[in-house]
């Protein structure tokens, strides 16, 4: 017996909405997420887009049982060259990134919490996806504020990787049976709205696996954009 008790592994597919390259591949995604025996969760990624300039990232976050992050490593490298890496680490109090980049050299940075963060962003796709957790569905449709810290304030998170907070909406639309390449799942439809970023982000839906494991199904991205996602493969392993 191991300390995983169950891995979700998968890949994304990121294709363009644009109208002179609608259905282009621009990148893909390879995911496991690990669920640990104590309740704690492990969501590795690897990432790459396509559109100059390349964005490959590499991260790994680990979240506890009661579903926070505890901490989360990112590495990017973009247009063919390393950019950067950090480690994150969160507290009830404090989050810290300890970081190295091509553009800023060796950051330290400290970042005070009222309350401990509920959610990080470090860019992954599938993250985004079970970041929707975070809304309570005992709430029903509607929506509802956060805020929580991301590893870059850029739209493809080809900056830093350094903390960075932001406050978002998400919009429950609700539940529907949808058809992707991996299969047919039963989803929970959200919207990320009203995003405070320095470049204001378009609206983003997202389709989830109606379960606990928030697997992201696809995702399409509106306005200057036009980007979507899709789960290609999705395959689950018992330990």
């Amino acid at each position: 017996m191991t300390g995983i008790a169950r891995s979700i592994i998968g890949t994304i597919a990121y294709t363009s909405n644009q109208p002179h390259r609608a259905g282009a591949e621009r990148g893909r995604e390879a995911f496991r997420l690990d669920l640990h025996r104590d309740g704690s969760r492990v969501l590795a990624a690897h990432c790459e887009i396509d559109d100059a300039p390349a964005v490959v990232r590499d991260v790994n976050l680990r979240l506890g049982a009661d579903n926070l992050p505890r901490e989360c490593f990112v590495r990017i490298a973009v247009g063919g060259a390393f950019r950067g890496s950090g480690w994150f680490s969160f507290s009830a109090h404090e989050a810290q990134c300890e970081a190295s980049t091509t553009i800023e050299g060796r950051v330290s940075q400290r970042f005070a919490l009222q309350q401990p963060l509920l959610a990080f962003g470090n860019h992954a796709i599938v993250n985004d996806g079970y970041a929707m957790s975070l809304y309570d569905l005992a709430q029903g449709p509607g929506t509802q504020r956060f805020f929580m810290l991301l590893s870059s304030p850029d739209h493809r998170g080809a900056t830093g990787p350094m903390l960075y907070p932001v406050s978002l909406a998400i919009e429950y639309v609700g539940e529907e049976d949808i058809e992707v390449t991996a299969g047919r799942f039963r989803a929970r439809h959200f919207r990320i709205l009203d995003v405070g970023m320095p470049e204001e982000h378009p609206d983003y839906d997202l389709w989830v696996s109606a379960d606990d494991d928030y697997i992201l199904l696809r995702a399409r991205v509106t306005g200057y954009m036009q980007t979507a996602y899709e789960l290609a493969s999705y395959h689950v392993v018992e330990h």
